[in-house]
């Protein structure tokens, strides 16, 4: 994490990293976003190929809805 202008700020890694962590364990995970949109699901597919970049999110108890953010558009995940 680093911190600009006194917020602490995740790194793109570390939102990689998390984001493939509750996936592979099936773990909830907040993300709130740039335009400060909070969107809650399990992360089912994180692509960092360059004409992707995004993760795919299923919302709690539903499995035929997928969410699909860009990472850019990331600022913070977290484990819900």
């Amino acid at each position: 994490m680093r911190r600009i202008s006194g917020k602490v700020q995740m790194t793109y890694e570390e939102i990689v990293a998390l984001l493939g962590y509750a996936g592979g364990h099936e773990q909830v995970v907040r993300i709130m976003t740039t335009a400060r949109t909070e969107v809650v699901g399990i992360p089912i597919s994180v692509d960092t190929h360059v004409t992707a970049h995004e993760v795919y999110l299923r919302p709690a108890g539903s499995d035929e809805t997928e969410i699909a953010i860009s990472l850019a558009a990331i600022e913070k995940v977290e484990l819900a």
